[in-house]
This record gives structure tokens, C-alpha cells and sequence, in this order.
């Protein structure tokens, strides 16, 4: 899980740019095998982003262009940084899994 909170002037712009990594390249057409993402905006400009990658597609995200393209400038638009946090799984019904 990663957590942070942009600045309000720019937080439709990092709404569109993870629209972007969505709508392309983890699109259906193109998704990485062993890649679940879901990202939430919560009323308060904070964004999180639940992320389960299979052992061997940890690192197919990075490589992703538009996903490159989010990251850059993440800091500028945060008043409060990414934090990352490993979550332990306590059940999963269909969230994040591919039905």
C-alpha cells in the first residue's frame, strides 16, 4: 500500500496521469502478467494505491511508460510524501483478483 496526499491545485492532475497508467498500459489489451493495482482518491485530496505482483512481475510496473510518467514529479504534487507500507492479507473475496 502506498499513501500520500498532493496538493489541492494539483490533485485532478494526479488523478489523470494514474488515469493514464490505467487506461494504457495496464489496460486489458496490454496488462503485465502477476499485476494487481487499484488506486482510491479520498475526499481530502489523499490518494492510496494497493499494489500485488506476483514474484516475478515485481518490477513490471516501473518499466511501464505511463506509469514512469506518474512518478515523475510525484514529490512537487504531495504535501505529504509517498509512504509505502506492506498490509498482511487477512481474506480476499475477489478484490484485486481477476474474476
Amino acid at each position: 500500500m502506498i499513501r500520500y496526499k498532493t496538493k489541492p491545485e494539483l490533485a485532478d492532475k494526479n488523478a489523470e496521469l494514474i488515469s493514464g497508467v490505467f487506461a494504457g498500459e495496464l489496460g486489458k489489451a496490454a496488462k503485465p502478467e502477476g499485476v494487481r493495482y487499484l488506486s482510491l482518491r479520498l475526499e481530502d485530496d489523499t490518494f492510496v494505491h494497493f499494489v500485488e505482483t506476483e514474484s516475478d512481475s515485481a518490477n513490471a510496473l516501473p518499466g511501464l511508460g505511463a506509469f514512469k510518467a506518474f512518478q515523475s514529479g510525484i514529490r512537487d504534487r504531495c504535501i505529504e510524501p509517498p509512504l509505502a507500507a506492506a498490509l498482511p492479507s487477512l481474506a480476499i473475496i475477489g478484490c484485486l483478483r481477476e474474476p
